[in-house]
């Protein structure tokens, strides 16, 4: 299987490391910078402007643009032309995107499946399992403390930015509401600690940008800490992560028996997993498409046996 990857940042290039370990070769990388100034572990750089040219020879494109700056447009564009994932991230904004790559991909007989990391992507499918088995329950979800990359490229898309990190901080009294079965508000679920590279004079504009991004800050408890360069160099640069789903649920004739529930993930490189489970659904993709399966698609609507070989359902099953 060929893969096409557009957009090399910390995704793109966590695709290609990891390409390997699913038997997928990377035909290209598509980029909107000079290609020459890309380097790649081996794969050829092209203009994002020639993929036209690679239709018959790419299987799958992997969209590892940003959903608040590249993805709403992208992925549409390229599902007329290529068979894609993505990992699409704004959870409010998900049915919309779908709808706009569903038409797309169905004009040329193409197969797409969107929102695919793993959270939303798995921890999506969790969610649902929780909700249809315990459906007098409740089901919250926590990320981190750890980097997330939606949230740290709004920033950078920031004029004045230089470098910038967000980091997911689960507030832990809202857990342990969760545990004990209690509704927690989105917005005291979680903080956001932000560090920022920007030159002084246009700190204060910056932070009021930063705290006004909807779905992704605005609402939010968020600090925003500038720091130079060197220390952003020294201590920012990892990218972990973690997030954990946790439902609650009481049964019974009086509601006497406590039922719970939890998934969690935790990550050393939050991109080479997110690009593992795009991989993973990247092959369920070529497979859907080759029974005839055109349109978008989320993790909802596809069956983990596209996921894995025959000889691994038979060991999971």
């Amino acid at each position: 299987m060929k893969i096409g990857i557009y957009g090399y940042g910390n995704l793109g290039r966590a695709a290609e490391i990891v390409s390997g370990d699913f038997g997928i070769t990377v035909s290209a990388v598509f980029t909107r910078r000079d290609p020459d100034s890309v380097r790649t572990l081996r794969a050829p750089v092209y203009r994002r402007e020639c993929v036209r040219a690679f239709s018959e020879e790419i299987d799958c494109m992997l969209m590892c643009g940003g959903s608040y700056t590249d993805l709403r447009c992208d992925t549409p564009d390229v599902a007329r032309l290529f068979n894609t994932v993505d990992s699409f991230d704004i959870h409010s904004d998900i049915e919309k995107h779908r709808e706009q790559v569903d038409c797309a991909a169905k004009e040329t007989e193409h197969t797409s499946v969107v929102a695919v990391g793993w959270d939303p992507g798995l921890l999506s499918v969790f969610r649902a399992y929780f909700s249809g088995i315990m459906p007098r329950g409740e089901v919250n979800t926590f990320w981190g403390r750890g980097v997330s990359q939606g949230h740290s490229e709004v920033i950078r898309s920031i004029k004045g930015v230089k470098r910038a990190v967000e980091y997911t901080v689960p507030q832990s009294e809202a857990v342990m509401l969760a545990r004990v079965g209690r509704t927690v508000d989105k917005y005291v679920r979680h903080k956001r600690e932000c560090y920022v590279v920007a030159e002084e004079c246009e700190q204060e504009r910056i932070v009021r940008e930063i705290k006004s991004i909807p779905e992704y800050y605005e609402g939010y408890e968020t600090d925003v800490h500038f720091i130079d360069e060197e220390e952003f160099i020294k201590n920012h640069l990892y990218m972990p992560h973690k997030g954990e789903c946790i439902a609650f649920n009481m049964s019974g004739v009086y509601r006497e028996h406590i039922s719970r529930a939890e998934m969690s993930v935790a990550l050393d490189s939050n991109p080479e997993f997110t690009a593992s489970v795009m991989l993973a659904y990247a092959k369920a993709c070529v497979g859907l498409n080759a029974e005839g399966c055109f349109g978008a698609f989320t993790a909802f609507d596809v069956a983990p046996r596209y996921l894995v070989s025959d000889a691994v359902a038979q060991k999971v099953i």
